[in-house]
C-alpha cells in the first residue's frame, strides 16, 4: 500500500477521503480529534501545490439533504485550525462543484458537502463513484473511521485512480494496529468493555494466540458471567450468545490465556443520574439491582494488569460512563493506561472520550480514529477502503 510521500501532488487535483464524522453541539464542533488528525495530510498537499479537494460523510442522513447534517460547522473549524479559509462546497458532485473544483490552484483547498445527502454514497454507486473521480487525478484515503465500509467514497471511486494512497491518518493506523497482530511486546494485556460480546468475541478469538491477560468490563461481562453461572440481577444480558461466551472462556483456557471478570461491581437501582448504588461482590449480586460499573476491587486488579504488561489494548468503557456516578472504573483505566511505562492503544468512540474526559489523551502511544474500523482489523477482517489502495 503506498502512503502519501509517495506520490507527486504539485500542480494536481487529489482527492482526500477524510473522516469528518464529528459530534456537533450547538452547530459547532464538539469534539475535533478526527478533524486535527487529519492536518498533517492536508498541509503536506498543500505546501506541495497540490489541490485538496477534501470529502466526508456526517451523521445519518438517509440520502436526502438535511441541514442539520451540512458540513459547515465542520469547514468552519478547519479553517481556524489552517489559519486560512476552508470554502465549502454545495454538494459533492454536480457542475456547481466541479466549477469549484476546476478554479483550484496548488495550495488551495476545497471541502465537498457531505457525501450521505447522497444515497448511491453508501450504495456504492457506480455512476456517482465515477462522479466522484472524475474531480480529481489523484486519491488519497486518510478516513480510517469509514475504512471498514465499501463506500463509493471509500471503494468505488478509487479503482479509476493510477495514483493512490494511504494518507498519514490512515498508514500510522495500519502501522500500529499491524503491530499488535505481529509482533506485540508481552505480556499483551487487553481491556475490553462495552455493551455486547458480540461486537468484541470475533477480537477476543483473533487475539487468543497473542493475548496472555483479557480484562473484560462493561455490559458484555454479564453475559460472561451469567455463563459461568454467577448471579448478575438485572444486569443487561445476551442471552443468545451464552454459549458462545461459554465456548470462548474453554478456548481461551485452552490457549493458555486468563480472562478476568469483574470481582466487584457498582450495582444501582436504576441506570440513570441519582440511582442509589452500592458495591456488591461477584458472588453476592441482589436480583432486583443492575451492573453498572465494575467496582474498585476490579478496578485495582485491572490497574496492576496493566501496570505489569509491555502492550495494552483499550476498547469499550467499563460502564456507563456518561454518567459521573458510573465512571469510576472506566477512569481508573484511563488512569492506568497513562501511568503505564509500555505501548498503549484505545480505540472506540466510548474509550477515546473517556480518555479525553480524563484528560490523558496525549499520555498514551496511539488513539485510533476508527472504533469499528480498528475492531474489524483486529479481527483479521479484510477492510475494503484499504484493500481498494493496493
Amino acid at each position: 500500500m503506498k502512503t502519501l510521500k509517495d506520490l507527486d501532488v504539485a500542480g494536481k487535483t487529489v482527492f482526500v477521503r477524510v473522516d469528518y464524522n464529528v459530534p456537533l453541539e450547538g452547530g459547532k464542533v464538539g469534539d475535533a480529534t478526527r478533524i486535527e488528525a487529519t492536518l498533517p495530510t492536508i498541509r503536506w498537499i498543500l505546501e506541495r501545490k497540490g489541490k485538496a479537494v477534501l470529502a466526508s460523510h456526517l451523521g445519518r442522513p438517509k440520502g436526502k439533504v438535511d441541514p442539520k447534517y451540512s458540513l459547515k460547522p465542520v469547514a468552519s473549524h478547519l479553517a481556524t485550525l489552517l489559519g486560512r479559509d476552508v470554502p465549502l462546497a454545495p454538494d459533492c458532485i454536480g457542475a456547481e462543484t466541479k466549477a469549484m473544483v476546476d478554479k483550484l490552484g496548488g495550495g488551495d483547498l476545497l471541502l465537498l458537502e457531505n457525501l450521505r445527502f447522497h444515497a448511491e454514497e453508501e450504495a456504492n454507486d457506480p455512476r456517482f463513484a465515477e462522479a466522484l473521480a472524475s474531480l480529481a487525478q489523484v486519491f488519497v484515503n486518510d478516513a480510517f473511521g469509514a475504512a471498514h465500509r465499501a463506500h463509493a467514497s471509500t471503494h468505488g471511486m478509487v479503482k479509476h485512480f493510477k495514483e493512490r494512497a494511504a494518507g498519514f491518518l490512515l498508514a500510522r493506523e495500519v502501522e500500529v494496529l499491524s503491530a499488535l497482530l505481529k509482533d506485540a511486546k508481552r505480556p499483551f494485556v487487553a481491556i475490553l468493555g462495552g455493551a455486547k460480546v458480540s461486537d468484541k468475541i470475533g477480537v477476543i478469538e483473533n487475539l487468543l494466540d497473542r493475548v496472555q491477560v483479557f480484562c473484560v468490563g462493561g455490559a458484555m461481562a454479564y453475559t460472561f458471567l451469567k455463563a459461568q453461572g454467577k448471579p448478575i440481577g438485572r444486569s443487561r444480558v445476551e442471552d443468545d450468545k451464552l454459549g458462545l461466551a461459554r465456548e470462548t472462556l474453554e478456548r481461551a483456557t485452552a490457549k493458555g490465556a486468563k480472562v478476568l471478570l469483574p470481582i466487584d461491581h457498582l450495582a444501582a437501582d436504576k441506570p440513570e443520574a441519582g440511582a442509589k448504588t452500592q458495591i456488591v461482590g461477584a458472588d453476592d449480586f441482589p436480583p432486583d439491582l443492575l451492573g453498572v460499573d465494575i467496582g474498585p476491587k476490579t478496578a485495582q486488579a485491572y490497574a496492576g494488569e496493566i501496570a505489569a504488561a509491555q502492550t495494552t489494548l483499550w476498547n469499550g468503557p467499563m460502564g456507563i460512563f456518561e454518567i459521573d456516578a458510573f465512571a469510576q472504573g472506566t477512569m481508573a483505566i484511563a488512569e492506568a493506561l497513562a501511568r503505564s511505562k509500555g505501548t498503549t492503544v484505545v480505540g472506540g468512540g466510548d474509550s477515546v472520550a473517556a480518555l479525553g474526559r480524563a484528560k490523558k489523551l496525549d499520555a498514551v502511544t496511539h488513539v485510533s480514529t476508527g472504533g469499528g474500523a480498528s475492531l474489524e482489523f483486529l479481527e483479521g477482517k479484510t477492510l475494503p477502503g484499504l484493500a481498494a489502495l493496493a
